[in-house]
C-alpha cells in the first residue's frame, strides 16, 4: 500500500513540474496581465528573448521584480503600472519575464517574475536610483 501512495505522489509531482503544465500556467497568466493592463504580454513561444537582441548598442534592458507570489497569494504588477515608476524614461520594448532562477515551491514564495524594460544607455543611471537593475539574464 505504501509503494502505491508513493507511485501516485511521484506522478502527481511529475504532472505538475512538466513543461505542458507550466506552459498552459505562462499562457494564462500572459491573459490576466494583458487584459489588466490593455497591453499584449507576448507568451515566450512568440517572443523569445533570448531570440531577440537590443535595437540598438545605445540601449540596455532593465527590470525590477513584480511582486507575485506562488499558488496565486500575490498579483504580480503589470507592465503599464509599473512602466510608470519609471517616471521621464522612455520605453523601448517591455517583456514578462522570468529571472531564470530556480526557487523552493511554497506558496507566498516569490515566483521571479521580472518586468523588463529596453531603455536607453543614457538613462541606465537614472532607472537604477529608481530601483531597477540592469538585465544580464540573456
Amino acid at each position: 500500500m505504501k509503494i502505491l501512495l508513493v507511485i501516485l505522489a511521484a506522478f502527481l509531482v511529475q504532472a505538475c513540474a512538466s513543461r505542458h503544465c507550466r506552459h498552459l500556467r505562462d499562457e494564462e497568466n500572459a491573459q490576466k496581465a494583458s487584459s489588466a493592463g490593455g497591453i499584449k504580454v507576448p507568451t515566450s513561444e512568440e517572443l523569445p528573448m533570448d531570440k531577440i537582441k537590443p535595437s540598438s548598442a545605445d540601449r540596455v534592458r532593465v527590470f525590477r521584480f513584480d511582486g507575485s507570489l506562488q499558488c496565486g497569494m500575490g498579483r504580480g504588477q503589470s507592465l503599464s503600472e509599473m512602466q510608470k515608476d519609471l517616471k521621464n524614461i522612455p520605453v523601448h520594448q517591455s517583456w514578462k519575464r522570468h529571472d531564470g532562477m530556480m526557487r523552493i515551491q511554497l506558496c507566498g514564495s516569490p515566483t521571479g517574475q521580472s518586468n523588463v524594460y529596453e531603455i536607453d544607455r543614457k538613462d541606465l543611471e537614472a532607472a537604477l536610483k529608481l530601483g531597477f537593475k540592469e538585465w544580464t539574464v540573456d
